[in-house]
């Protein structure tokens, strides 16, 4: 679930922000470095996403860190953060209108709300789901799927083998999902625009339902 909102979120800001990616911030990095090297006008949300992003898990960390220490698990506060970070990314797109301008005020504002909800999310899953592949960044899953289905293929280790096909058991879910949530999100976008975020808030908020279950 927390892999679809995320490809779902990521989506959704690069189509209807103008490039600006919330969950895959080296994106924005490229995008800068572009801009710099043919001398073209960088967009700012694109240079804020980076520092906003490592503030945010760093904060996030902290905030993890002294809910455990006085016994609470931090897993749900944290779904519930990003959750409620999405729906403020949400209600700033609806407030903007239909014809949001990607530099204006209030459009960066909400990108860096969508780019702290995917902080915290790669954060809550670093602290409270210790063992799980990510869930907003698929370069590393893919890889590791990669390699093993060539551990598989070769197959001259059977204990390699082995924890090849847990591997894969443990990263294919977030891989889909990952996928599952660009191309919903993109569809959404077609059609809606921004106005599509409110998907993303739907799934935050059934990710921080299921937080319960955990």
């Amino acid at each position: 679930m927390l892999s679809i909102t995320a490809g779902c979120t990521d989506v959704i800001s690069f189509l209807g922000l103008d490039g600006l990616f919330t969950a895959h911030i080296t994106g924005n990095l490229v995008i800068l470095a572009a801009h710099i090297v043919i001398r073209d006008q960088a967009s700012i949300a694109p240079m804020l996403s980076v520092p906003v992003f490592i503030v945010v898990i760093s904060l996030t960390r902290v905030l993890a860190g002294r809910l455990e220490s006085i016994g609470i698990s931090a897993l749900r506060p944290l779904l519930f953060l990003q959750f409620v970070l999405i729906a403020g990314f949400l209600a700033l797109c609806l407030a903007a209108g239909r014809r949001i301008d990607p530099n204006a005020t209030n459009a960066i504002i909400a990108g860096m709300l969508g780019v702290s909800a995917m902080a915290v999310q790669n954060a809550l899953v670093q602290f409270s789901l210790k063992g799980a592949p990510p869930t907003a960044v698929m370069t590393s899953n893919v890889t590791r799927f990669a390699m093993d289905i060539g551990e598989l293929l070769a197959g001259d280790n059977p204990a390699a083998v082995a924890d090849a096909r847990k591997n894969m058991a443990r990263t294919l879910p977030a891989i889909i999902g990952f996928a599952v949530g660009c191309a919903i999100g993109a569809i959404a976008e077609a059609r809606f625009g921004l106005r599509s975020l409110i998907l993303s808030a739907a799934l935050a908020l059934f990710a921080y339902v299921l937080g319960f279950a955990v």
